[in-house]
């Protein structure tokens, strides 16, 4: 299974991620993404919302602190084993 996601960044550049996990929170759903081209091991997290066609999702910015830490708590809890988180 290819976990690969490619977007297109506001410029029109294809930027290529990793999907890592799905997470519900506050009836919302939001994806943990890893930019393939990025070293620094930081993750996406962006928030799902519908379209009107069934075939295509589409992601925005998350710009609630809350919502981001509560949404990266899940992700560390779930894959504490998996991944080397750094703490603040």
């Amino acid at each position: 299974m290819d976990n690969t996601i490619k977007l297109t960044d506001p410029n029109g550049y294809d930027v290529y991620f990793e999907f890592l996990y799905l997470i519900e929170f506050e009836n919302e759903a939001y994806v943990i993404l890893l930019p393939l081209d990025d070293t620094d091991g930081e993750v996406v997290i962006l928030k799902i919302e519908s379209t009107d066609d069934p075939e295509m999702e589409s992601y925005c910015s998350v710009e609630d602190e809350y919502v981001l830490n509560k949404v990266f708590g899940i992700f560390k809890e779930k894959f504490k084993d998996e991944f080397a988180f750094i703490e603040d």
